[in-house]
């Protein structure tokens, strides 16, 4: 099992339903949140396919836009840039920091891989207590193509002189386990609230319910 574990941070480490209170007052509807992460996804994908790199910020406040059109709600500056700024500092989930200080009591190799920026990626990290966890810390915005693509995996790989084969991406999305995968790496997936694997897709090397059992077991394959 490789000793080179590259964690996903938005829903994966950090709870992004601390968001939760700020789509209730926006759209009177506080499960508003996963329609905008979902447009949020959609549309780094969409910039990721068609070879047109756009900044994770903007792509974050016209997610908001978009949604807010939907359902014929006006979204102003200060309501995106409010948005933005939750981000920075949202809490890791309840099981994150045991889980990584035990990957790191057994000598383990930690790495965080964002679709956000690298600065707001180092601030969610350091307000979530999770900083000294990791090694290293890496977002696509280097290679100006998101994941699922093949390139931010093969540049952390190269960025730590390893090969793909010798990373295993945690993440809490069925298309991060695909691109990863596909990319030549090892792959578990953590069943987050709200999150499934696809039937018909990559199947991961690990799944668990939370951290924990995850933990639990890439430890074990290693042991």
């Amino acid at each position: 099992m490789p000793r080179h574990i590259i964690f996903d941070v938005n829903e994966t480490l950090l709870d992004v339903a601390a968001l939760d209170p700020f789509f209730e007052r926006l759209f009177g509807d506080a499960r508003t949140r996963v329609e905008w992460f979902l447009t949020l996804e959609e549309s780094w994908l969409t910039a990721t396919v068609i070879d047109r790199y756009q900044p994770f910020g903007e792509l974050v406040q016209g997610a908001l836009t978009m949604t807010g059109r939907r359902r014929g709600i006006h979204v102003t500056d200060a309501q995106r840039q409010e948005l933005v700024e939750g981000l920075k500092t949202l809490p890791p989930h309840a099981d994150v920091l045991q889980a990584l200080q035990s990957l790191r009591d057994h000598g383990l190799h930690l790495t965080a891989l964002t679709n956000g920026s690298l600065d707001t990626a180092k601030q969610q990290l350091a307000s979530a207590g999770l900083t000294d966890c990791f090694d290293a810390i890496m977002a696509v915005e280097e290679v100006k193509r998101y994941k699922p693509a093949p390139e931010p995996y093969r540049m952390v790989a190269e960025r730590l002189g390893i090969t793909t084969a010798e990373m295993t991406m945690v993440a809490a999305h069925a298309w991060d386990i695909a691109g990863a995968a596909s990319a030549g790496c090892q792959t578990a997936f953590v069943a987050r609230p709200g999150k499934v694997l696809n039937p018909v897709g990559i199947q991961p090397d690990i799944k668990g319910d939370d951290m924990r059992e995850v933990v639990e077991k890439i430890l074990a394959r290693q042991a």
